[in-house]
């Protein structure tokens, strides 16, 4: 019954891995519930510098900073792309990806150089496949990143689009919705979006020390680190709950793989035991 103990092998093998996956996923999800509790915590803080910034832009129109002037004609792009440093969640990089490469490749068609600061081991990987041009790296920052880890990478397409060699900035990331929906986003960056507070410019103001132009360039400079690790933190929670979800579906596989093993060594067996049962009868008869 050579076939036999071949399935008993694989569905030996099939409940290791079920063990596995069934492990990773309950790690998950205990996961989860810190980063939806750390992203939640920054968001506050990124909504009031958005309104903060707002008011400032508008109260001081005769100073525009270089991170707010849009121009007209592109040359050159850059994109701060975030990932996992890990595998096993399913598609949650390659969804990005796939956004990626089409809004890359429409840049491209437009005769647009493209630079990348990429975020976590996946970009690092892909983007270095794609031969596209990686400006800075940045890796196994942990699930608690610190801001200051991001500023150095980043920094170098602030610079950029301060001294005019790029014209724009798009920030990508898996944005969470909740824990079964996780959403592909490219977010523009430089120049800022139009903010949504609609208040009447120099109705009131703030009371600037030193100055009003010096604190602006301060401010919009935190305001856009503050987008760029709020994205960080979106793709950490995107990242445990598309990793709880693929190792459910992976440990429900194999227990559904493992039961129709079952019935096939079952059968098997069976017809073993019929086989045998037979033999016996016809040599009996010959006797």
């Amino acid at each position: 019954m050579s076939g036999g103990k071949e399935i008993t092998t694989k569905i030996r093998s099939i409940e290791n891995t079920s063990k596995v996956t069934s492990a990773l996923e309950m790690v998950s999800a205990s996961k989860i519930r810190k980063a939806q509790a750390l992203m939640q915590s920054s968001r506050p803080y990124a909504r009031m510098i958005r309104q903060v910034i707002g008011h400032l832009s508008k109260a001081n129109p005769e100073y525009q900073h270089p991170f707010t002037k849009v121009r007209e004609d592109v040359k050159r792009a850059g994109y701060i792309v975030i990932t996992s440093d890990r595998g096993l969640c399913g598609g949650l990089n390659n969804n990005l990806f796939r956004r990626l490469l089409v809004d890359i490749g429409e840049k491209k068609s437009r005769g647009i150089e493209i630079d990348v600061v990429a975020f976590g081991k996946k970009a690092i990987q892909f983007f270095r496949n794609l031969k596209v041009n990686l400006v800075a790296t940045a890796q196994d920052l942990g699930e608690k990143p610190e801001i200051a880890d991001l500023i150095g990478p980043m920094k170098t397409l602030l610079d950029g689009y301060k001294d005019g060699s790029i014209d724009e900035v798009t920030l990508a990331y898996n944005d969470f919705v909740n824990t079964m929906t996780q959403t592909p986003t490219l977010a523009p960056l430089l120049p800022l979006p139009e903010t949504d507070d609609e208040e009447v410019p120099n109705v009131w103001d703030y009371i600037y020390e030193p100055e009003a132009v010096y604190l602006l360039d301060t401010v919009l400079t935190r305001y856009v680190e503050s987008l760029v690790y709020q994205g960080m933190l979106e793709n950490i929670a995107s990242e445990q709950a598309a990793r709880m979800l693929a190792m459910k579906n992976a440990t429900d596989n194999a227990r559904d793989l493992i039961d129709e093993l079952q019935l096939v060594f079952n059968k098997a067996r069976q017809a073993a035991i019929t086989q045998e049962i037979s033999e016996i009868v016809s040599g009996a008869a010959a006797v």
